[in-house]
C-alpha cells in the first residue's frame, strides 16, 4: 500500500509544509499558498478530482496507519539506531496526530464539496488539520511535526522494503 501512495504522500507532506511555514515563518505570499494548495489536494487534476483525491489519499494514511499499528502490536522495540526502530518509535509517537491530520481532512474536503457546508461551517475540521489548537505560535511547529513525521516515515519504511522483499522466508518442510 505504501507504494500506491508514497508519491502523493510526499507531495502532501512537502506541500503541507511549505504551505504553512512558508506562510507563517518566511511570510510568503497568498499566491504561493495558492500553488502549495493545489499540490496539496490535487487541485492539478481537475476540480471534480478534488475530493476524490483526497479521500483517497486519506484513506490510505488510515489504511497504513491501522496496518503498522496492527504490525506493532505486541511487538517489542527493534535494535538501536535501524532504520526499523527509527520507524517504530516516530509510528507509535506520531499515530494520534496522523489519524487526526487525515480524518479532519477528509472531512474538510468532503464537507466543503460533497456536503455543501460553508467555510465556516467547515472552519472546525480544517482548525483541527492544521492543529490551529496549539495557538497562531505553535500551529506550524505541530504542522513541522506532523509532515517530518510523514517524510520519516517514508524514508525509514522504504529502507525497509528491499529487507522484506528479498529476503528468503523460511518454508515449513
Amino acid at each position: 500500500m505504501v507504494l500506491i501512495f508514497c508519491v502523493p504522500l510526499l507531495i502532501s507532506a512537502i506541500t503541507g509544509l511549505a504551505h504553512r511555514l512558508g506562510r507563517s515563518w518566511l511570510g510568503l505570499s497568498k499566491d504561493f499558498g495558492r500553488v502549495m494548495m493545489t499540490l496539496h489536494e490535487g487541485r492539478y487534476l481537475g476540480e471534480w478530482m478534488i475530493p476524490i483525491y483526497v479521500l483517497a489519499v486519506g484513506l490510505g494514511v488510515l489504511a497504513i496507519l491501522a496496518t503498522g499499528l496492527v504490525l506493532l502490536w505486541g511487538r517489542s522495540l527493534p535494535a538501536k539506531g535501524t532504520a526499523r526502530q527509527v520507524h517504530h518509535l516516530v509510528a507509535g509517537v506520531t499515530a494520534l496526530p496522523l489519524f487526526i491530520s487525515a480524518t479532519t481532512g477528509i472531512a474538510y474536503r468532503l464537507g466543503r464539496n460533497w456536503l455543501g457546508l460553508s467555510k465556516e461551517q467547515a472552519a472546525i475540521f480544517l482548525s483541527l488539520h492544521q492543529g490551529t489548537y496549539w495557538g497562531e505560535a505553535g500551529r506550524p511547529f505541530y504542522i513541522l511535526a506532523v509532515g517530518l513525521s510523514v517524510l520519516t516515515l517514508i524514508g525509514t519504511g522504504v529502507t525497509l522494503l528491499p529487507r522484506r522483499w528479498f529476503t528468503p522466508t523460511p518454508t515449513a518442510e
